[in-house]
């Protein structure tokens, strides 16, 4: 590889903006900025950016996995291969949370199981503590079945009681899935003592720091009068949010944005908080 270039010469190289759906609000809070008519306009992405490196974190239930599982779910039935790398849990329940995600967004779950490949990194030990051994099975597989999308679920399993070499595992991932031009997302888990609507997961910074942006999944108990007034919530509910962090390869929505996890298991965001608040 030459130690420089001219910008240039990466006229060709550069890959197109556009967006992969998730056909939640996540497709309408990342967007582009256009010249029509002489005037520059903002126009929703569409979708996560394309061959992007997406990190969503979030303390425990607060919905990440659920949107990851979603993305891919969506992905599969308009007939794109998704790999799905599970560390957390063996890939036989990801089958049935799947197969419920196809019947509760009305997709072809047909589509699913053709489209979706599965690596089990929960069962396999040697995936978690062989890297070298994870990446060469994931490259043989992107290959093969012509993979486009990649979910790890989660990347903290990849460092579990090593988080002093975080960034440097999340690094090695980011450049592998770089190389192999693959729209991705990374679901990293937080620390009891980490603020919770923080872009920082377990390893601190080292994801947010590497990855291309980082969606930030929150929840907070109602348990007091004054949450009930500002929110106007009922005492004992939860109330779950959603933001995008930031974001290096195209403009998006900051703000915060009420979501709801539906009794299927679909994560639907709603509104802005400041439209919850105003309505109270």
């Amino acid at each position: 590889m030459a130690k420089y270039i001219e910008l240039g010469k990466l006229k060709g190289e550069a890959p197109k903006l556009f967006g992969i759906p998730t056909k939640t609000k996540l497709d309408e809070m990342f967007f582009t900025i256009r010249e029509k008519n002489g005037k520059f306009v903002k126009e929703p992405l569409g979708g996560i950016p394309y061959q992007s490196v997406l990190n969503i974190t979030g303390i425990p239930d607060t919905g990440k996995s659920l949107l990851a599982e979603q993305f891919a779910a969506v992905q599969a039935d308009m007939g794109y291969k998704v790999l799905f790398v599970s560390v957390e849990s063996p890939v036989q329940f990801l089958y049935s949370a799947l197969k419920q995600k196809a019947n509760a967004l009305g997709l072809d779950f047909e589509k699913l199981e053709k489209n979706i490949v599965l690596i089990d990194a929960a069962m396999n030990s040697e995936f978690r503590e062989d890297l070298n051994t994870l990446i060469g099975t994931m490259e043989d597989a992107i290959k093969d079945k012509h993979i486009t999308n990649v979910i790890i679920d989660s990347i903290t399993g990849l460092y579990e009681h090593k988080e002093m070499m975080a960034r440097q595992i999340v690094r090695i991932f980011f450049n592998f899935l770089k190389k192999m031009k693959q729209t991705a997302i990374l679901v990293s888990q937080k620390r009891s003592s980490q603020d919770m609507m923080s872009s920082e997961a377990a390893g601190g910074l080292a994801v947010a720091h590497i990855v291309d942006g980082t969606v930030v999944m929150g929840k907070e108990l109602i348990e007091t009068k004054w949450q009930t007034n500002l929110y106007g919530l009922p005492f004992g509910t939860v109330l779950r949010t959603i933001r995008i962090d930031g974001c290096r390869i195209t403009g998006h929505d900051d703000r915060t944005w009420v979501f709801e996890i539906t009794e299927e298991g679909i994560v639907n965001i709603l509104k802005p908080l400041e439209e919850l608040v105003k309505s109270s």
